[in-house]
């Protein structure tokens, strides 16, 4: 039996750990995002760096030093607990289709698909839970009834489960590239040839964990694209996706030389971004085709254009 002194020790055991720092707290203090990022207070984080317990890219810091998105902290931490979604509307988020077996949702951009360590921002499960739509209860605690995520910066279709067997059948059909993903992005240049399939593999970044990257022995990731429109310095992209890696469609069309417009973690121009109005990538899951789980009816959901990526196309459009 566990003692209470044995008990106490225990809860107070910590260790070294490394956390990337998410896009989300770019530019934020270092007692901020380490605080955000663990539920530490601010203060707490300050006395830890007053003792030079928290690094930076290995370099100890101040608690009023800024961090940059990708950076990695390190410091003596508590084990992390597992987070749980919490009732949260979300203001824009629409339900584009549900029956008793799955939701589709529109997402808005700047909205997690679920909770996640160093995010304090709404989420998609929270926000059904604030709506009182169940989800399937498979997978992680913080993600279930997820099969597919988006990025907290991109916005469109996203389908979760309610049930158990819809779940199930889910996450088979995207394991096995049975579903039709169409993005639309806007990215930089001219792709060049107007159609054409990028086949890299990817993994994470080696010098910074919260960037994906095109390396040896990544996993194999696959991009198709068509050119739907040029205008003068960017083009319209619609992009079918054969395979789902995080990031993918932003690290392939960087690593071609042509980043999303706004997406300036992956080398877009800052220039075009502030012109743009944009504040995070110009990328939106335009349309899902999948099969019912339960009922194998072939559906398909679309998304329309947010107010922001509208008028960054209509701001390009009239350059």
């Amino acid at each position: 039996m566990m003692t209470a002194t044995t008990a106490a020790t225990t809860a107070t055991t910590v260790s070294p750990r490394l956390l990337p720092v998410p896009d989300g707290l770019a530019g934020e203090r270092v007692d901020v995002a380490l605080s955000r990022m663990t539920g530490l207070s601010r203060s707490k984080v300050g006395d830890m760096c007053s003792l030079g317990a928290v690094r930076l890219d290995g370099v100890p810091v101040g608690k009023s030093d800024r961090v940059t998105a990708g950076a990695m902290i390190e410091a003596d931490l508590p084990a992390p607990q597992p987070a749980e979604p919490v009732p949260t509307p979300v203001e824009g988020m629409k339900l584009l289709y549900e029956d008793e077996d799955i939701v589709v949702v529109d997402k808005p951009a700047g909205v997690a698909a679920h909770p996640t360590m160093g995010w304090e921002g709404p989420d998609v499960l929270g926000a059904l839970k604030a709506m009182r739509v169940p989800v399937a209860t498979s997978g992680a605690a913080e993600r279930q009834g997820i099969v597919s995520r988006l990025d907290v910066g991109t916005s469109g279709v996203m389908i979760v489960a309610k049930g158990e067997r819809a779940y199930s059948a889910l996450k088979h059909a995207f394991r096995d590239h049975a579903v039709d993903k169409v993005y639309h992005a806007l990215v930089q240049g001219h792709l060049d040839p107007l159609s054409g399939t990028i086949d890299a593999p990817i993994g994470r970044h080696p010098g910074r964990e919260w960037k994906m990257a095109i390396i040896d022995g990544g996993r194999e990731s696959i991009t198709h694209y068509d050119v739907m429109e040029a205008m003068p310095g960017a083009c319209l992209a619609q992009v079918h996706l054969e395979t789902g890696r995080t990031h993918q469609i932003r690290v392939h069309m960087a690593a071609v030389g042509h980043p999303c417009v706004g997406d300036e973690t992956y080398g877009a121009d800052p220039a075009l971004t502030r012109r743009t109005g944009l504040a995070r990538q110009w990328l939106h899951a335009r349309e899902l085709g999948v099969a019912h789980p339960i009922t194998g009816e072939w559906m398909t959901f679309r998304s329309d254009y947010p107010d922001d990526l509208a008028d960054a196309l209509d701001v390009l459009r009239i350059s």
